[in-house]
């Protein structure tokens, strides 16, 4: 677990680095790594503020490891996205201190939501993001729920329906990124991010989030489960397990009557 993600402190910043090669495609113990090192943040007194990034040089994550999604059932997806979702938003929810996504490369799906799940963005104007879940019989869970709320109902629906991938500087446009710097800016533009909100009061910048993050809840989590529901009875379909395989294989997937 320490391998897979590793967690420094400098100048009240604490910073957690996925480290999972070659692309940080998510699996169990990755999620779970980033959910302790969020908790660690918590409860860490030295810390102020978090940045989340990635060990690799071009890559910040492709998302849920399609090959262990190849033999997982709708139930097993479903004990995943307890740790991988519900977990994880509670402790961001519970952190009660700013995260800061550095994106220092490419954000597929589940990826993604690493990056939308923290408070701001930066993120490398060489890095391409997207949803391509719908190309390999998945469906964006989350994304269903917090895409439209930034980028709008029809800007929103393109991107989740053909899984198209855009630059960084398109997220910008549609409100998913703050900031877009090129690669070598990204880890030090997110570290003097982080660095000025962990100067502020301690107990201002807590109940400013805390507040922040209830006004902004609203039914965010009860919609997650909605959707979560729907992807885990997908995934127990011939399609679905016909997308993936044929992923996997390098070839077109064959799908059966509609």
């Amino acid at each position: 677990m320490q391998d897979l993600v590793q967690y420094t402190v400098r100048d009240g910043v604490a910073e957690i680095t996925m480290n999972r090669g070659p692309v940080n495609a998510i699996d169990l113990d990755l999620a779970r790594g980033v959910i302790d090192a969020y908790r660690r943040a918590r409860e860490d007194r030295a810390v102020g503020a978090v940045v989340l990034t990635s060990a690799m040089p071009e890559v910040f994550s492709a998302g849920l490891d399609l090959k262990l999604a190849l033999d997982y059932d709708g139930r097993q997806l479903r004990a995943f996205i307890e740790v991988f979702y519900y977990e994880m938003h509670e402790a961001l929810y519970r952190l009660g201190k700013p995260v800061i996504a550095a994106v220092n490369g490419h954000a597929r799906a589940a990826g993604v939501t690493w990056a939308v799940s923290c408070d701001m963005i930066v993120a490398a104007e060489e890095a391409g993001m997207g949803y391509p879940e719908i190309d390999v019989g998945l469906l964006p869970a989350m994304h269903l729920v917090h895409l439209p709320r930034q980028a709008g109902r029809h800007r929103a629906a393109e991107l989740l329906f053909t899984g198209d991938i855009v630059s960084a500087r398109r997220m910008q446009e549609l409100g998913v990124v703050n900031h877009v710097v090129p690669r070598a800016q990204v880890l030090p533009t997110a570290r003097a991010l982080a660095g000025r909100l962990a100067r502020k009061s301690p107990l201002a910048m807590k109940l400013l989030r805390d507040a922040f993050v209830r006004a902004n809840d609203l039914d965010y989590r009860r919609a997650i489960e909605g959707v979560v529901e729907t992807m885990c009875s997908l995934k127990d379909s011939p399609d679905s397990r016909e997308a993936l395989r044929a992923f996997v294989e390098k070839r077109a997937a064959v799908y059966g009557e509609r």
